[in-house]
C-alpha cells in the first residue's frame, strides 16, 4: 500500500511483528460499514458513478458475509498478505473487482479509517455493555420484589449494623448500575463523532461531503478537526475507565455474595449451575461464578491503565504508538456476557430469610432506633447515645437484647424511658424511622422499587440518561 518510495523491502521478523492483523480482524464489521459510507460519498463527489457505487457497496456487503463464520474469521486473521483489517479488504475487492477496487481508497486515510472502525466499535460493545447492564437490573429487581419485608443486617467496618430490608440491600446495586449506564451513555455521546473525510491529518483532498458518511453511519455529525480527528483515543481510554467502574461494582457483588454463601453467614444459597465442586473434597460447592467475577476488575483497570500509558505524551497527530490501544480495547469484549451470566445467576439465588431476620435481630442492632427514641422524649442525641451505648454493655453483659431488658434496668440508664419504648425498637419500627427518602423504611422502599423499575424501563429502550432521571 505504501511502498512506492521505498527500495528495499521490510525485514521479514519485523514485517510480521507489526502487523495488526492479528487483532484487528475484529474490526471487519466496522471496515465495511465505513467503506460503503465512504463509496457513497465519493459517488456524491462525483468521483464514482452511481454504478461503480452499487458495485463497490455489493463487494463490501459480500466480503462481510464471506467472511462472519468462525473459520471465516480465522481466515481473515490469518491472511499472509494483509498488513491490518483495512489492507485485507482492499486485497479482497481487488479480487473481486479489478482496477475498481483500487479507487475506493481516493481521498481517505488509513488513520481516519481506523479511528472510525474503533469509533463504531465502541460504540457497539457500549450498547451490548448497557443491555447486559438492564439485565442484571432487571434481576436485582426481581429478587427484591421476591424478597418483600425480608430483614438482614447491613454491616459498616464488616460488623453488624443496622437491620435493613433485603430488597434494600438489592437495589443499592441497581444505583451503582443506573451510574455505570449513564458513565457509558456519556462516552458513546462523546464519541459519536465521524472521523471520515479527516484524511491522513490536514483533511481530505476531495471536496467531500462529510455528513453523508456520518449520517450512513449513525454517527451524530463529523469531527471537528482533522489532526484530532485523527490521533484521538480519548473515547477507548473513556470506555475503558467506564467498564473499570462497572468491573468494580460486579466485584463488589460478587464479594458480598461469596462472603454470604460461607457457613459463618448462611445468608444465600448458590445456585448449582453456576457452581462447582472440588477434585478432592466431596462435600464442597465453591462459588467459582462469583470468583471470576471479583477478579475480572483487574483485567478491565490493566486496560485502562495501559492505554492511559500509550496516550500519555504522544505528539500530534497519529502515530503508530496508537495500534497498541486497540488489543486493551478488545480484551474486555468478554464483559457483556459477565453481565448476562451474573444477571442469571442472580435470578437464581435463594435467600436464608429465617436466618437472616435472626441476625439483624441480635447485637442490639436496634441500637440506633433506641437513641431516636430517647431524643424524641427530649434528651439531646449525644447523651442519648451515651446513654443507649451504656445501655448496650450492660444488655450484652447480660446476654439479652436491648428490647429484654425490663422497664426498671432501662430507667437506671435515663428516667425518660417508658412502656411505649419496647414498641420504638421492634424490627418493623427500627425499619420504619428510617423514613427519608433513600432510606430502609418499608414504604419508602416499595417506592424506590416503582421508581426504578421506570429507570430500567428506560435503560432497556436503550436510553441510559433518561432511565438516570426516570422517577425523579
Amino acid at each position: 500500500m505504501w511502498s512506492g518510495r521505498f527500495r528495499e523491502p521490510l525485514d521479514a521478523e519485523f514485517e510480521a511483528w507489526q502487523r495488526s492483523i492479528v487483532f484487528d480482524w475484529r474490526l471487519l464489521h466496522q471496515e465495511v460499514a465505513a467503506s460503503k459510507a465512504h463509496a457513497s460519498a465519493l459517488c456524491a463527489a462525483g468521483i464514482l458513478t452511481t454504478a461503480e457505487t452499487t458495485e463497490l457497496c455489493n463487494a463490501l456487503d459480500a466480503i462481510g458475509a464471506d467472511y462472519s463464520s468462525d473459520a471465516g474469521k480465522t481466515l481473515v486473521r490469518d491472511d499472509p498478505a494483509a498488513e491490518d483489517i483495512h489492507h485485507f479488504v482492499e486485497l479482497r475487492l481487488q479480487e473481486k473487482l479489478g482496477a475498481l477496487g483500487l479507487k475506493l481508497h481516493t481521498g481517505r486515510s488509513r488513520n481516519e479509517q481506523i479511528a472510525t472502525d474503533l469509533r463504531l466499535y465502541v460504540r457497539a460493545q457500549i450498547e451490548l455493555t448497557v443491555g447486559g447492564l438492564a439485565a442484571w437490573a432487571g434481576a436485582l429487581v426481581q429478587q427484591a420484589r421476591a424478597c418483600s419485608e425480608a430483614v438482614m443486617p447491613s454491616y459498616t467496618h464488616l460488623q453488624r449494623a443496622e437491620p435493613v430490608l433485603v430488597a434494600h440491600w438489592l437495589l443499592a446495586y441497581v444505583e451503582m448500575i443506573l451510574r455505570d449506564a449513564d458513565r457509558l451513555a456519556d462516552c458513546s455521546a462523546r464519541l459519536n463523532f465521524c472521523p471520515l473525510g479527516s484524511g491522513a491529518v490536514a483533511g481530505a483532498t476531495l471536496a467531500l461531503d462529510r455528513t453523508i458518511a456520518a449520517r450512513e453511519l449513525g454517527f451524530i455529525a463529523p469531527t471537528a478537526n482533522s489532526i484530532d480527528a485523527t490521533s484521538d483515543r480519548d473515547f477507548i481510554l473513556e470506555y475503558l475507565q467506564s467498564l473499570t467502574f462497572v468491573g468494580v461494582h460486579l466485584s463488589r457483588f460478587a464479594e458480598e455474595i461469596t462472603l454470604f454463601a460461607t457457613a459463618e453467614y448462611g445468608f444465600v444459597l448458590l445456585p448449582e449451575a453456576f457452581s462447582t465442586g472440588s477434585s478432592a473434597m466431596p462435600q464442597k460447592k465453591n462459588p467459582d461464578l462469583t470468583e471470576l467475577i471479583r477478579a475480572k476488575v483487574g483485567r478491565i483497570h490493566g486496560a485502562a491503565q495501559a492505554v492511559a500509558m500509550q496516550l500519555k505524551g504522544l505528539p500530534l497527530a497519529y502515530n503508530k504508538d496508537m495500534q497498541e490501544t486497540q488489543e486493551p480495547a478488545f480484551a474486555v469484549s468478554f464483559v457483556p456476557q459477565m453481565l448476562k451470566l451474573v444477571a442469571r445467576f442472580t435470578a437464581s439465588l435463594q435467600f436464608d430469610h429465617t436466618r437472616m431476620r435472626q441476625a439483624a435481630q441480635s447485637g442490639c442492632l436496634n441500637a440506633m432506633a433506641a437513641a431516636t427514641y430517647l431524643v424524641h422524649k427530649g434528651v439531646p442525641f449525644r447523651t442519648a447515645h451515651e446513654k443507649i451505648g451504656n445501655a448496650v454493655r450492660f444488655a450484652l453483659e447480660k446476654g439479652v437484647e436491648l428490647n429484654d431488658l425490663p422497664l426498671a434496668e432501662l430507667r437506671q440508664f435515663d428516667g425518660k424511658f417508658d412502656e411505649d419504648f419496647y414498641a420504638a425498637v421492634t424490627l418493623g419500627a427500627t425499619l420504619d424511622c428510617h423514613d427519608v427518602m433513600g432510606g430502609t423504611a418499608r414504604e419508602r422502599v416499595r417506592q424506590a422499587l416503582e421508581t426504578v423499575t421506570e429507570k430500567i424501563s428506560a435503560l432497556r429502550a436503550g436510553s441510559p440518561v433518561e432511565a438516570v432521571h426516570a422517577g425523579t
